[in-house]
């Protein structure tokens, strides 16, 4: 008889929410909601009991990281090494060098990542074994209001809040720019994963007051081929920031879990 896949899930918000209900009312063969963490109270509101993130790592066979980078810069190794799995969403954070290598060096627990919303991973992943991608850039264009961030000096602000049509806001590489959007481009970080180099990938965030959805182009190419792949998606009604897709995807990967335990996303 297969086993139950006890998860639970950090951070109540736009993405937790819709895996969390979709946990509890059993759309995931395989899989069931066993704790919520959050630093709200959420009373009834959740549908699995609330408890300390210490607590849900004692009761669950993964954590599912929905509450944004700090999250796995601070549990993401203690989670590992307790022997439980984590399922990344912020994806951002593993820009970072340092904790990148020591989660890859933790165990017994394993640690994944979902794509969210970006698509074509997982055959960048597997172009990248006949070579390198020489030339990889993405181009990530969301509302205005969903970019602002504290540091960005009161002109560049002015312009965001004025444009008519498209604005550059920042040009860098995939180890950059995630850093300075924590909630808004972690796709530039999941390409760069896929990639296998952070620095190899070009990002540019553009600021566009027209952008009823949220768009990510990615564009690749090598001595073996030439690939683009284009998004664009409805964004969350309750948090702009992030795609509607994006719990659909953890979603995906955790029936994927669920079922195939062990095996890279």
């Amino acid at each position: 008889m297969t086993r139950t896949l006890k998860v639970g899930i950090v951070g109540w918000g736009a993405i937790g929410r819709v895996v969390g209900t979709a946990l509890a009312g059993q759309d995931v063969q395989g899989a069931e909601l066993t704790c919520v963490v959050d630093n709200r109270p959420l009373g009834e509101a959740a549908p699995a009991p609330q408890v300390p993130f210490e607590e849900a790592v004692e009761r669950c066979d993964l954590i599912v990281e929905a509450a944004g980078q700090g999250v796995v810069r601070e549990w993401a190794e203690r989670v590992l090494t307790s022997g439980t799995d984590l399922l990344i969403a912020s994806t951002g954070a593993l820009t970072d060098d340092e904790l990148a290598k020591r989660l890859l060096a933790a165990g017994p627990g394993r640690v994944y990542f979902t794509g969210g919303a970006v698509g074509g991973l997982d055959l960048l992943q597997a172009v990248r074994h006949l070579g390198p991608l020489e030339d990889v850039h993405l181009t990530t264009t969301k509302l205005p209001s969903t970019l602002e961030q504290p540091w960005m000096d009161e002109e560049l602000l002015a312009r965001m809040r004025s444009a008519t049509g498209p604005v550059e806001v920042m040009a860098g590489t995939a180890r950059d720019v995630p850093v300075k959007f924590p909630k808004s481009t972690n796709v530039a970080a999941s390409v760069a994963l896929a990639v296998g180099d952070l620095d190899a990938v070009r990002v540019r965030v553009v600021a566009d007051p027209g952008a009823t959805r949220t768009r990510h182009v990615v564009e690749a190419s090598g001595t073996h081929g030439a690939y683009r792949f284009e998004v664009a998606h409805a964004p969350d009604p309750g948090n702009p920031a992030t795609s509607q897709v994006v719990p659909y995807a953890v979603l995906r990967s955790l029936a994927a879990l669920a079922g195939r335990t062990g095996q890279i996303l």
